[in-house]
């Protein structure tokens, strides 16, 4: 596991520069339309194509994939990536990934519609938008306990937030919120922290979900 430096300015090493790195904030932040597009409109969009929306999501998270793998084979970096992912498995990938897991398999608690998102949707914003804003603050900050209040408190508000919008259970409000900020935390090459972000709660709230 590599030692977590706090200081480090990922804008530096992002191709791009600071353009670059701004275009990943930008698109990780746009991933938080996937999971209402999917509870909202995903029967509609994939009975275009004669699937169902599960396998609208996985057929396109193999998709992204493949392109993953010939991406890492040509060692091509693009706008926004940073330097070191021309030879290991994008964030983007690894989010895809853990998204179109949690879209599969997240507790729907029997609902249809937005409310079934009832821990999808809070499980995928804390990726989209706890992740960023945890970043920023150890950018601009140079300090992780700071960025970890900061992130806290804005997975407290999406999980709480949707207690009142999808009538989320507030136990699991309660219980999960923090481990989406535990999931940024691992520093490692075996997996980038836009799958344990996901992942984390995710297993959270299926051993959580008999007793809700």
């Amino acid at each position: 596991m590599e030692e977590y430096d706090p200081n480090i300015d990922h804008a530096r090493h992002s191709v791009g520069g600071d353009y670059g790195h701004i275009f990943r904030r930008i698109t990780h932040v746009s991933m938080a339309l996937i999971p209402l597009l999917y509870y909202v409109y995903g029967q509609e969009i994939s009975s275009r194509l004669n699937l169902d929306p599960e396998e609208f999501v996985s057929l396109t998270c193999v998709a992204i994939l493949l392109v993953e793998a010939i991406r890492l084979k040509s060692g091509i970096v693009i706008v926004g990536q940073r330097e070191y992912e021309a030879s290991q498995i994008s964030a983007l990938a690894w989010g895809t990934f853990a998204v179109s897991i949690a879209l599969l398999m997240a507790p729907t608690m029997g609902r249809e519609g937005i409310q079934a998102g009832v821990f999808g949707i809070p499980i995928i914003l804390g990726l989209c938008i706890v992740d960023p804003v945890m970043g920023e603050v150890k950018r601009r900050t140079n300090g992780l306990q700071t960025a970890i209040l900061v992130g806290g408190a804005a997975s407290y508000a999406i999980w709480l937030g949707c207690t009142f919008y999808l009538d989320t259970p507030l136990l699991a409000a309660i219980l999960l919120a923090p481990l989406t900020v535990i999931g940024e935390l691992p520093r490692t090459n075996v997996i980038d922290d836009n799958a344990t972000m996901v992942l984390i709660p995710l297993a959270g709230v299926i051993l959580l979900n008999p007793f809700l």
